[in-house]
C-alpha cells in the first residue's frame, strides 16, 4: 500500500467510493471478539457477524453462497475444510467476493488490524475469487 493509503488505514478514514468499499461476513466459526473489535474501532465497516446471518450449522457450500449472493467476502478460521468448498464454489458458480482464513492463534487485535487495513486500503474487486491466509 502506498504511504497514501497506509495513513487512511491507521486513520480510520474510508475512501469516498462506497460502492467499492469490502463487506465482511463472518463465519459461525469465527471469533465474535473480531467483528466486534473492528466495528468499535470503525463503526463504518460493514461486517456481518454469523449470528445476525444466522449462520450457526449452515454446512460450508451454503455459507459460500450466502457470501457470493449478499456480495461479502467470506471471513473464517476454517482452515480445515473451507479451501475445498472454496475451489468447489468456484468451480461450479465461477465467481465469489473472496475468502479470508484467519486463525484462532493470532492476537484478535492483530486480525482485527489486518482486517482494518484491508477494509480500508483495497476495494472488493482485488479480492474476487481469491482465498487469502492472515497467518504471519
Amino acid at each position: 500500500a502506498t504511504d497514501n493509503t497506509q495513513r487512511e488505514a491507521r486513520s480510520g478514514t474510508p475512501r469516498s467510493n462506497f460502492a467499492e468499499m469490502i463487506r465482511f461476513l463472518a463465519d459461525a466459526c469465527l471469533n465474535e471478539a473480531i467483528v466486534d473489535g473492528c466495528l468499535r474501532r470503525e463503526p463504518s465497516m460493514d461486517f456481518l457477524g454469523a449470528n445476525s446471518a444466522r449462520l450457526e450449522g449452515v454446512d460450508d457450500p451454503d455459507v459460500l453462497l450466502l457470501a457470493a449472493s449478499l456480495g461479502r467476502i467470506l471471513v473464517t478460521s476454517d482452515f480445515a475444510t473451507m479451501p475445498l468448498y472454496f475451489a468447489e464454489h468456484l468451480a461450479i458458480h465461477g465467481n465469489s467476493p473472496g475468502v479470508i482464513l484467519v486463525s484462532q492463534r493470532q492476537p484478535v487485535g492483530a486480525v482485527i488490524e489486518e482486517l482494518l487495513l484491508i477494509w480500508s486500503a483495497t476495494d472488493e474487486a482485488e479480492w474476487r475469487n481469491r482465498i487469502c491466509d492472515l497467518r504471519p
